[in-house]
């Protein structure tokens, strides 16, 4: 497969770095992502997916657009108050990028639907906001042998993974965080308050691990990481990084 010129022209500053190049582009051309969460997280990790031009996205929420998105959301304005994020995500890909394919998913993830829901991806960014989803989508991405990027903030840290429970050698999300939150018992924005210029740093620095993940073995961007702990401080600033052990009990993917 090969790439039109109108897209050589536009992916040019991809394809002039060695660690991408003409292969890389057209395999992101051809990836199929799941974005979970179209807001604070999702909209900068969506800009920069649909930038670096993957060719499919499938963008999933349920929520609406409220005036206090706003203030960190970049992909919404107040025309769009009240209004569907999935399908205000979507309508911005396609505007912006015309030969990209997008879905809108406005149906609750859980667990009941969550491997129908991504089946068929090749990645799945998770940047929604509640512990229950997020076990779920990474329970999902084990059973169905996807890989995992998770992304999450709280006030000034932010922290990005990238998970392949699947692999013997690898732990999953719910290795990291337990059992102990299948509840929705997250603190969220409005409880703590978060700076919208944070979220842009997290959801940037996901979409950059992703792109590892769609990369790997096809260019020399860097591996996968898989495991390893991003742990980003906004005050600082700095980041930390350490790695999660797969936990032999971890009832998603410990295999008993």
């Amino acid at each position: 497969m090969s790439l039109p010129p109108e897209r050589l022209e536009r992916f040019a500053r991809h394809i002039v770095l060695p660690e991408i190049g003409g292969a890389g582009q057209v395999a992101l051309s051809r990836a199929h992502v799941a974005l979970i969460g179209c807001g604070g997280i999702g909209s900068p990790a969506l800009q920069y997916l649909a930038g670096a031009g993957i060719g499919r996205l499938t963008l999933v929420d349920s929520d609406t657009v409220d005036v206090s998105n706003l203030q960190r959301q970049t992909l919404y304005d107040p025309a769009g108050l009240e209004r569907p994020k999935a399908e205000l995500a979507a309508e911005w890909v396609r505007r912006f990028d015309p030969a990209l394919d997008v879905r809108a998913v406005t149906s609750r993830i859980e667990s009941r639907n969550a491997a129908d829901v991504i089946e068929g991806v090749d990645l799945v960014l998770d940047g929604c906001d509640n512990f229950a989803t997020r076990l779920a989508v990474s329970d999902a991405c084990v059973q169905l042998r996807i890989p995992l990027t998770s992304a999450a903030i709280g006030r000034f840290q932010g922290q990005v993974a990238n998970f392949a429970g699947h692999l013997s050698d690898s732990a999953c999300y719910r290795c990291f965080v337990g059992d102990a939150f299948d509840a929705d018992d997250c603190d969220t924005c409005a409880e703590d308050g978060v700076l919208g210029a944070m979220t842009g740093m997290v959801g940037s620095f996901a979409a950059m691990h992703a792109i590892r993940i769609l990369l790997g073995g096809i260019t020399a961007l860097g591996d996968p990481q898989w495991g390893r702990l991003h742990l980003i401080d906004g005050l600082k600033p700095g980041m930390r990084s350490l790695v999660i052990a797969k936990d032999p009990e971890c009832t998603a993917c410990s295999g008993r």
